[in-house]
């Protein structure tokens, strides 16, 4: 039998950051519509994007007379908007500046009787242009846009499988706009010292309620103009000083002690036999080295569903 082809897609930084720029101001954009229509939830989860079967969506947001949803159409290359009294709309993404972007989704809404009013500046990115002003001639990249939501569609899955070995509370597998990752978290359960970070244009007290709890979390990061190679990552907070020391696998799999955190470039996971089996063993064995240092009651918290599908 010949080997099953590889269907992870090639995927870097640098011949992709104008279409990835675009992508970070528009899902901040949509993303601000959702946290100011929405009921807070625990660690800002109510903020964050959803991979879907088409790109990128809000799920369901609550307003006067119902719920309504913006997506990302990575197929089509539109965004598109719902509601649940029948009403849509959409406009294309190619040709679009984050000005323009912003402008038609406002008056889309408008036009769908959704009355909302987003503060018009990015969050976590450094010397920020609000949105009505960035009239930037970038070209929108059709593939690019294609192939990274093709990327999250097979990171969700990985994910997906290894949040089934958890029974403590963890979050959803969700698209965090203002870092423009996709992350995943488990909870110890007990509290967490006082976060004393900062991140560019985040009050202090949402980045403390993030991490009020002891946290275990794994993502996939794109890349940036400041840091240019589409990684894994798996961090810990507190961050353990014996974590940095632990022997993870596999053998490519690194500790970036600027960023204070485990990594795992994307081209080494893309290029292996087996990119998901690879991906999982980064996230098991990460996971076990922060549980150990953090005296984690594993316990109670893990747990093992393959059985349930015989």
């Amino acid at each position: 039998m010949a080997p099953k082809k590889n269907s992870w897609p090639i995927f870097q930084f640098e011949e992709n950051k104008d279409t990835i720029y675009l992508l970070h101001q528009w899902t901040q954009i949509v993303g601000k519509v959702r946290l100011k229509k929405s009921p807070w939830q625990n660690h800002s989860w109510h903020v964050s994007l959803y991979v879907d079967a088409q790109g990128l969506t809000t799920g369901n947001i609550p307003y006067e007379v119902g719920v309504f949803e913006i997506k990302f159409d990575f197929i089509h290359h539109e965004l598109r908007l719902k509601t649940s009294n029948g009403t849509r709309d959409r406009f294309a993404l190619g040709g679009q500046t984050v000005a323009s972007f912003y402008e038609q989704l406002m008056e889309k809404l408008k036009f769908l009787g959704i009355d909302v009013k987003i503060h018009e500046s990015p969050n976590e990115i450094p010397d920020p242009i609000p949105f009505p002003k960035n009239k930037k001639r970038i070209m929108y990249q059709a593939n690019t846009a294609q192939s990274l939501w093709k990327v999250l569609v097979h990171i969700q899955n990985v994910f997906g499988f290894f949040r089934t070995k958890f029974t403590g509370k963890n979050s959803p597998i969700h698209f965090f706009w203002g870092s423009f990752d996709l992350a995943y978290t488990r909870f110890s359960g007990n509290k967490a010292p006082e976060f004393k970070g900062q991140v560019p244009n985040i009050p202090a007290s949402v980045m403390q309620e993030a991490y009020s709890h002891e946290v275990f979390s794994v993502g996939f990061w794109p890349g940036s103009e400041a840091f240019k190679t589409p990684v894994f990552y798996a961090y810990s907070y507190p961050n353990y000083d014996d974590f940095k020391d632990a022997k993870i696998s596999p053998e490519k799999a690194y500790w970036n002690n600027d960023m204070g955190e485990f990594m795992l470039t994307y081209e080494d996971v893309q290029k292996s036999a087996d990119p998901t089996m690879m991906l999982l063993e980064f996230l098991q064995s990460t996971y076990e080295a922060a549980a150990k240092c953090g005296n984690w009651n594993r316990e109670d918290l893990d747990c093992d569903f393959s059985h349930m599908d015989k």
